[in-house]
């Protein structure tokens, strides 16, 4: 039954996040309250963990700042939610590990044309070892193909969840409790921000190009060695 599910962690991935979403999409159409923000807001206060839990095994940190919003006014519990999030967040990552432990063949066709990224996480788990299960949270562009890419190799998988399990609370803990801890200062912003909104277009559309940029030259692999890791994936 275990490997049966390793084995199809994958679909099992795609199911529950098509379930989740779903189930959550209905309610949110069924609410008794008018208007969309409205019905956004009472789906939160009534679905909120379950939002929470879905949003992170996605590793999402919007659906973090949303639990860390809700634990200031006090419709979320700040250590469940952050319970809640790390155990999504390590769902997620487990789920992508198996694929690649136990669909070699799916990945190598699926993720051809990054096989430049698994080239460069296999560099960085050589060169670095345990501790890029940690830092792999918050390399955007890189979140899927590390765990993947750790799954392809013969990382011991107890060893792996472990870290992953730690690793994931740290991630929750680490972006709801500042939120929590900022909250009324945050409410003051976005209140502003709603008012003047058209103010924040130019710097969000530099924000997000430079990211852009920034992560596209850092998994960019430089030298003939690295080339050749490449080819072997």
């Amino acid at each position: 039954m275990i490997k049966l599910f390793k084995e199809h962690s994958g679909k099992l991935l795609t199911v529950t996040v098509v379930f989740l979403f779903s189930y959550l999409a209905y309610n949110l159409y069924q609410a008794p309250v008018e208007g969309l923000e409205a019905k956004f807001v009472y789906l939160l206060k009534q679905y909120g963990y379950i939002i929470l839990f879905a949003w992170s095994i996605l590793e999402g940190e919007l659906g973090l700042i949303m639990a860390g919003l809700m634990t200031k006014t006090g419709d979320m519990n700040l250590y469940l939610a952050i319970f809640v999030a790390g155990l999504g967040g390590f769902a997620g990552d487990q789920i992508y590990f198996y694929i690649g432990r136990y669909n070699k063949a799916y990945v190598h066709t699926t993720f051809r044309s990054q096989r430049r990224k698994f080239a460069f996480a296999h560099l960085l788990l050589r060169k670095y070892g345990w501790p890029i299960i940690f830092a792999q949270r918050y390399m955007y562009g890189m979140r899927t193909v590390i765990p993947i890419s750790i799954g392809l190799t013969r990382y011991d998988s107890k060893t792996f969840a472990f870290i992953n399990l730690i690793s994931a609370w740290c991630w929750a803990a680490i972006t709801i409790v500042p939120v929590w801890y900022f909250g009324e200062e945050i409410f003051k912003i976005l209140n502003i921000a709603k008012e003047y909104w058209y103010i924040a277009i130019p710097f969000a559309a530099m924000f997000g190009f430079g990211m852009i940029r920034f992560f596209n030259n850092a998994t960019k692999i430089p030298d003939r060695r690295n080339k050749n890791l490449g080819e072997k994936i």
